[in-house]
């Protein structure tokens, strides 16, 4: 499965690429900084580039005006989108401006309508949002994990493996329950049968 990276503006500590045969790795406007200091170049660069402070040459550049509907950020997951990927690995897309994270975390609730296989990678921990699906981790994560109601309800939520399990349960997005759960060094899932669910677990 070809996968397409994106890097954006926000926080980025780290970039986890292996890029193959297929790959592609978009820059959201000043997610070009993070592409440099780490050694990688975009194949793509698009946003107003307010962030970067210049508009970059190239003919691989998608210029957008400042005044739009939709965050870089999104621009950049929808030409991923349009050129026909289904696996997302988004780096910078959280810390710096609160507002930009929570779109992000609209973002991967989207991408899990669309039944799209994605990670947010954020400092010390990722987010996957699930609809009507599950994720699996093998037992060599450590750590906190985390599950939250992002749609009004989600029912069917059922946890195994972790510290404190649950079966069949209903979380809303105005209580707490699925908070700093736990991997216990063995294989664990997460799954939900109706609603968006997401997850914030300590990344590797």
């Amino acid at each position: 499965m070809s996968v397409c990276y994106i890097v954006g503006a926000g926080d980025c500590p780290f970039l986890s690429v292996k890029k193959e045969l297929g790959d592609i790795i978009i820059a959201a406007d000043g997610g070009l900084k993070h592409l440099e200091k780490f050694g990688f170049s975009a194949d793509i660069a698009i946003g107003d580039f307010d962030s970067l402070g210049h508009v970059p040459n190239g003919d691989n550049v998608i210029r957008m005006m400042p005044e739009k509907d939709v965050t870089d950020m999104y621009a950049a997951v929808e030409e991923g989108l349009r050129r026909g990927f289904d696996r997302f690995e988004i780096f910078g897309a959280t810390g710096g401006r609160l507002d930009h994270t929570l779109a992000n975390i609209q973002l991967a609730a989207l991408l899990a309508e669309k039944n799209v296989e994605h990670r947010i990678h954020g400092d010390g921990y990722s987010i996957v949002a699930l609809n009507k699906s599950s994720v699996s981790f093998d037992s060599s994560f450590n750590g906190y994990i985390s599950v939250f109601a992002h749609s009004d309800v989600c029912s069917g939520v059922t946890i195994d493996g972790l510290k404190y399990e649950l079966k069949d349960a209903t979380l809303t997005n105005t209580f707490t329950l699925g908070v700093s759960n736990e991997f216990v060094g063995r294989e664990s899932r997460i799954s939900v049968e109706k609603g968006t669910l997401l997850v914030v677990y300590t990344n590797k």
